[in-house]
């Protein structure tokens, strides 16, 4: 059975970014503390620079406020570039030691002219369908 989605949208300097989360039973261990879900990325470029997607940060927060930080270089081992009208997509997953949380982040873009940008990823919900909100 398919679980349901929560979805986030932002635009920054002619880039789209949407997220869909949901959560993954199959990887999951409520009795142990472990809550698994994936996210699916989709950044568009609807703007007239083209950019390269450098690196990640990540706050992530979970159901207690507790907050953890991830940065690193690209995504999925991936520094994308995108030129106006081209898109980029992928999938990861996130770990959480409550059945509910949130996601908020940015990319930091390279133009071809040597500067960087940063782009919002709008909040966006982990949560296991059955918990208390």
């Amino acid at each position: 059975m398919s679980q349901p989605e929560t979805r986030s949208e932002a635009i920054t300097r002619g880039f789209r970014v949407r997220v869909a989360s949901q959560y993954l039973p199959e990887h999951s261990d409520p009795e142990h503390g472990q809550w698994h879900f994936a996210y699916q990325i989709e950044i568009r470029n609807e703007g007239d620079e083209t950019g390269r997607l450098m690196s990640r940060h990540w706050i992530i927060t979970d159901a207690e406020g507790r907050e953890q930080e991830v940065r690193g270089e690209g995504v999925i081992g991936e520094q994308p570039e995108l030129a106006p009208g081209e898109a980029f997509s992928y999938t990861s997953g996130c770990p959480l030691r409550s059945p509910t949380g949130a996601m908020r982040g940015s990319y930091r873009m390279l133009t071809p002219g040597g500067e960087h940008f940063d782009v919002a990823i709008a909040p966006f919900a982990l949560r296991e369908p059955f918990s208390v909100h």
